[in-house]
């Protein structure tokens, strides 16, 4: 070969290799460009929907909520998936319904086969990172590039499990706004920032100006005595906590300059631990706040008054993101309604109620109009959960049943057997108190509802379980049994609780 045919072949294959690099696509994760919003969830702990000043609550002190609200849009017809802690996040994490994510029961963890949004965020550049409550289990930890989780210590974890901070004051928060310091500079970010507040235990003088028995406001369906309010102002206290570490996020996303396309999604995992509220099908503990602040999209002061669902979140997320829903996604993607709130996506939620504590097996269809509650374990009480039932609430509803002194609807937790079907005017009762189920003027209603539970369940595969889970604590004394199944049972494990819970029959 010549000495200019071998020049002629070093300048191809120099022009080829800048051709190959020019056109070979860049990780997205790289582009200090993206223009994609960055996606932060904060997810109170217990928290019901109205219990803040953004839903109309005159005397909670919420001002750093109730700004997300005036600076956003504030959603009024919002729904979980479930009324326990566990079931409802890894719902919103994977887009499913419980029943769907093989961790339906409280404290079931996730199982490594199950996809979440978080993985396919982090795919396509997002850097993910979690901090605060986890309760999903280990095996998809490693689906984000950090996870600070609360132990059971109380300290504060590093991604190896190790003690990476002191302990903290209780909320779950202290992580949140040093995580945001921490975050990549070159790539958009989501963060799960779950917060222990306001779940119980409560204790003492966890903020500077503590709210008093006077500003409570007790549900019809609970006793309105002094130490229910006592118990009340503990749990409003730690909603003041958490509101404070809400207004420290927003503070350092605003330092940083980068709140204009910063979407905040706030909402609860369920509602509050009182009885009729956490663990029931009841607004009280299906209905979430929910608002969203998206400055270069979301008008300020904006209220949707259409219909929403958890399960809806993993969807929406990644459509904003860019990205297609995976297939498995049971819910609607919601991003239209950000910029367009007269949009409907549908027409009604569906929620479900497992085994928490109790054993329990109840589902509900929630539309603006009707809620539909269909328990198919009517022999079993709506007891409380284990936390709110050594309450001083429950504790003083104890002391007054006895006593004869509590109203038809305060009897509720103690009603067996339970209706079949239970059916609200949600416009005009919102307490649910008057069941309209045998009323003849609602009986077309009750027909629709009913078979549009049977058409959900046949469409999602929900059916009853093959045995009932023992109860960890007594019904009657809230004493613990024997009995903790904590984690899943392994399939011999469930073969004996089968077996057990046949011969008990």
């Amino acid at each position: 070969m010549s000495n200019h045919d071998l020049d002629a072949l070093k300048l191809f294959i120099f022009t080829f290799a800048l051709w190959n690099i020019s056109c070979t696509p860049k990780k997205e994760s790289k582009q200090i460009d993206d223009q994609r919003p960055n996606i932060v969830l904060i997810i109170a702990d217990d928290m019901a929907w109205d219990d803040s000043g953004a839903y109309g609550h005159p005397n909670i002190r919420t001002p750093n909520i109730d700004k997300l609200a005036k600076d956003g849009m504030r959603f009024d017809q919002a729904f979980l998936t479930a009324s326990s802690c566990s079931p409802s996040r890894t719902s919103i994490i994977t887009g499913l319904y419980p029943h769907n994510t093989n961790a339906e029961q409280l404290h079931w963890p996730l199982t490594p086969d199950k996809m979440t949004l978080v993985e396919k965020l982090k795919d396509s550049g997002y850097w993910t990172a979690q901090a605060g409550k986890w309760h999903m289990g280990d095996a998809i930890k490693d689906r984000f590039d950090v996870v600070y989780d609360i132990g059971t210590s109380g300290f504060q974890l590093a991604p190896d499990g190790s003690k990476a901070k002191q302990k903290g004051d209780g909320s779950g928060c202290e992580n949140w706004v040093p995580l945001i310091k921490e975050r990549p500079k070159d790539q958009p970010f989501f963060l799960w920032l779950a917060a222990v507040d306001p779940h119980r235990p409560y204790t003492d003088d966890i903020v500077a100006f503590p709210q008093n028995n006077e500003d409570v406001i007790v549900p019809l369906y609970m006793p309105d005595t002094e130490k229910v309010r006592e118990d009340f102002v503990y749990y409003y206290n730690e909603i003041l906590r958490l509101d404070d570490y809400v207004g420290q996020v927003v503070a350092e996303l605003d330092k940083q300059g980068i709140s204009e396309n910063t979407l905040i999604l706030f909402i609860s995992d369920n509602g509050r631990p009182f009885p009729r509220d956490k663990t029931t099908l009841y607004d009280g503990g299906i209905k979430t706040p929910w608002i969203v602040k998206w400055p270069k999209s979301v008008k300020p002061n904006s209220i949707c008054s259409n219909l929403v669902s958890a399960v809806d979140i993993a969807p929406t997320f990644l459509k904003l993101a860019g990205l297609e829903p995976l297939p498995a996604f049971e819910g609607k993607d919601f991003s239209r309604m950000l910029t367009s709130p007269e949009i409907s996506i549908r027409e009604m939620v569906y929620a479900e109620d497992h085994w928490h504590d109790y054993e329990d097996y109840t589902r509900a269809i929630r539309t603006k109009k009707f809620k539909y509650i269909r328990n198919f374990y009517p022999d079993l009480p709506n007891t409380p959960s284990a936390d709110a039932f050594v309450s001083g609430t429950f504790t003083e509803m104890l002391r007054l049943k006895e006593a004869g002194g509590l109203t038809q609807a305060q009897m509720a937790c103690f009603l067996t057997p339970r209706p079949n079907e239970e059916l609200y005017d949600m416009e005009n009762d919102p307490y649910e108190l008057i069941n309209l189920a045998e009323d003849r003027d609602y009986q077309e209603s009750l027909v629709t509802l009913r078979e549009e539970m049977k058409k959900i369940r046949r469409i999602t595969n929900d059916s009853l379980p093959s045995f009932r889970t023992p109860d960890e604590f007594d019904r009657e004394t809230g004493k613990s049994n024997s009995f903790r199944k904590r984690p899943r049972p392994s399939k011999k494990e469930m073969e004996k609780i089968i077996q057990n819970t046949t011969q008990s029959n």
